[in-house]
C-alpha cells in the first residue's frame, strides 16, 4: 500500500497486513461499493465451486483460502477530523485507523453507499477497500451445507471449510465495551461481518422469512389478533396498488398486485414476520414476538444488524391506574426494567431515554386514527413508565411487587415493551412503545375471556392503524432526524 494513504503515526503504530490485504484507495462511494461487491461474490463463488467438488466426493481438497470477508477502512489524522457537533453519525470522531469486515451486498448496497458517501463527504479520505484476514464460514453462504451430511463426510467438512466461530461474534462494539488500542482498527461498524451473517441466519429461522424481504420500520407486537389485522391491511394494500409492491408472509409467501394470493402450508415459525414491501425498503415489518422479554431480545438482537430506521411496540398490557379503561392507551415515555433479560449486555443503572420525535409522533397519530384530541384525548390516552415483567403471573406476587410499582409511578405492567426500547438504545435503533390496557387486574378486571373478546373487537384494529400510521408520518418527516446524538456515545463508530 502506498505511504500516503495513511497518515504516518498511524501507520507506524498499526500493523494493516494483520487486518486485510490487497487495499485499493477509492474516493467515491459508488466505486467502493462496486469493489466491496465484487471481492464478496468471488469468495462466494470459491465456496459454491468447493462445496460442490467436496459434495461429489472429489480426492483433492478444495481451496478455500481465498474465500474471506471485503475489509472496509479509513485513516483520518486530527487535521481531517470534522467538528460539526450536530451529526450524530457518518463522521470519525478520533485520529486513527479505522475498519469493519463486511457481507451481503445484495442486502446492504444502499446503506453502503450512504455511510461510506457520508465519510468520504465530511473527511479527505480516501476509503480503502480490500481483502480481509477474517474466512467467510461455508454456511453462512450455502445455509443447507451440513443439513444432509453424514458423520464422516461433516468431520472432513470441518478439515476443508470454516464453521461459524463464536470468538469472532459477539457485541462488544455495540455494547460500547471495546477500549480503542493504538495497534488496533477502531470499528467502522456496530457489527462484524460474522456478527451480521450470525443474525441475518437467525432471522429466517425464527421468523420465517428471508432477511432481504426486512422493510426499515418494525412493529412488534405480542398477540396474533394484530397480524390477522395486519395481514388484511397488507393483502388490500398490494391489490389496490400504489407505494407497496408486495406482500410477503411466513414461508417467503409473495403476493403481488395483479397476482393470484400464494396458498398457504406448514406450520408458523416461532415469531413469524409479515412485510408491507415497498421498492426503496422504507415499508413496515410486523413480527409476532409472543409472551416475554426472551423473546423479544432474541428478536431485536437480530433484527438489529438490518439497521432499521425505527422500531415500535404495539401490544397489550395490564392498566395500574384506576381512572384507566380498556381499550385506554399507555405511551411510554420511561421503562422499569424488570425484564432482567439485558442485565449483563445493559446494565439497569443505564436510563433508557425516550425518543422525543417518535414520541411525538405516535401522539399525533393515535390524534388522527382516534379523532380525539386535546383535553378528550388525555382521558384516552396516558403517558408514563411501563414496568416490564419476566414473570407472567406477576399478579399472583402482587405483594412483593406492590412497592416497585407504586414507588415508579407505573402506569401499565407488560413483558416486552423495556426489553425492545432497551435493545433499541443498546443498538442505536429509534424506539418507542403504544400499548392498549387490555385488563387491570389491581381493580378485579382480569383479563377473562368474554372480556377479551369484546376488547379486541373494539380495539384491535384502531391500535394497529395508530403503528402504522406512525410509521408513514416518521418516515415522511424524514429518518435522519430519528437518528438522535442521544442514542451514541462519545466514542462511536461512525456508521448508523
Amino acid at each position: 500500500m502506498s505511504p500516503d494513504l495513511t497518515p504516518a503515526p498511524i501507520a507506524a503504530a498499526l500493523d494493516l497486513s494483520a487486518y486485510a490485504s490487497d487495499l485499493e484507495p477509492f474516493s467515491d462511494a459508488t466505486a467502493a461499493v462496486a469493489r466491496i461487491t465484487e471481492l464478496y461474490d468471488q469468495s462466494a463463488s470459491i465456496l459454491r465451486s468447493a462445496f460442490i467438488a467436496f459434495s461429489h466426493g472429489e480426492d483433492d481438497a478444495p481451496d478455500t483460502a481465498g474465500a474471506v470477508y471485503p475489509y472496509l477502512a479509513m485513516s483520518v489524522d486530527r487535521a481531517g477530523l470534522h467538528h460539526d457537533s450536530r451529526l450524530p453519525y457518518g463522521v470519525l470522531l478520533e485520529p486513527g485507523f479505522y475498519g469493519i469486515t463486511l457481507t451481503r451486498p445484495d442486502l446492504f448496497h444502499s446503506y453502503w453507499l450512504e455511510q461510506i458517501g457520508l465519510l468520504l463527504a465530511h473527511h479527505p479520505g480516501p476509503v480503502l477497500v480490500g481483502r480481509s484476514r477474517r474466512p467467510i464460514p461455508l454456511p453462512y453462504v450455502i445455509e443447507d451445507a451440513v443439513a444432509d451430511l453424514g458423520e464422516d463426510k461433516l468431520r472432513r467438512l470441518l478439515d476443508v471449510f470454516t464453521l461459524p466461530d463464536l470468538q469472532f461474534t459477539d457485541d462488544v462494539i455495540a455494547n460500547g465495551e471495546s477500549l480503542p488500542e493504538p495497534s488496533v482498527p477502531r470499528p467502522l461498524a456496530l457489527f462484524t461481518a460474522e456478527r451480521t451473517d450470525y443474525s441475518l441466519n437467525r432471522l429466517h429461522h425464527y421468523t420465517g422469512t428471508a432477511p432481504t424481504h426486512f422493510q426499515r420500520f418494525v412493529l412488534f407486537t405480542n398477540y396474533q389478533r394484530y397480524v390477522d389485522e395486519f395481514v388484511a391491511i397488507g393483502r388490500a394494500a398490494v391489490a389496490q396498488g400504489g407505494e407497496y409492491d408486495a406482500f410477503v408472509e411466513p414461508g417467503d409467501l409473495v403476493s403481488r398486485h395483479g397476482a393470484p394470493a400464494p396458498e398457504h402450508r406448514g406450520g408458523l415459525p416461532q415469531m413469524p414476520a409479515y412485510h408491507l414491501c415497498r421498492p426503496d425498503g422504507d415499508g413496515i415489518t410486523l413480527i409476532n414476538i409472543g409472551v416475554g422479554p426472551s423473546n423479544a431480545k432474541t428478536i431485536t438482537d437480530h433484527v438489529a444488524v438490518l439497521r432499521p430506521h425505527c422500531w415500535l411496540m404495539v401490544g397489550h398490557c395490564a392498566g395500574l391506574r384506576r381512572t384507566q379503561r380498556l381499550g385506554d392507551y399507555v405511551l411510554a415515555h420511561g421503562y422499569v426494567r424488570a425484564d432482567h433479560v439485558l442485565d449483563d449486555d445493559l446494565p439497569v443503572w443505564i436510563p433508557v431515554p425516550p425518543i422525543a420525535e417518535v414520541q411525538v409522533a405516535l401522539q399525533e397519530a393515535t390524534v388522527k386514527v382516534t379523532g380525539v384530541a386535546d383535553s378528550e384525548l388525555k382521558t384516552r390516552l396516558r403517558t408514563g413508565t411501563v414496568a416490564t415483567v419476566d414473570n407472567r403471573n406477576w399478579e399472583l406476587r402482587f405483594n412483593t411487587l406492590f412497592r416497585q410499582l407504586n414507588m415508579s409511578r407505573s402506569i401499565a405492567v407488560d413483558m416486552e415493551s423495556a426489553t425492545i426500547a432497551a435493545n433499541g438504545f443498546r443498538f442505536r435503533v429509534p424506539y418507542g412503545t403504544l400499548l392498549c390496557v387490555s385488563d387491570k387486574p389491581l381493580h378485579g378486571e382480569l383479563k377473562l375471556r368474554g372480556m377479551a373478546r369484546a376488547f379486541y373487537r373494539e380495539r384491535v384494529s384502531q391500535h394497529l392503524l395508530v403503528g402504522i400510521e406512525t410509521m408513514k408520518k416518521l418516515r415522511h418527516d424524514g429518518v435522519e432526524r430519528l437518528h438522535s446524538r442521544k442514542l451514541r456515545g462519545f466514542d462511536e463508530p461512525p456508521f448508523r
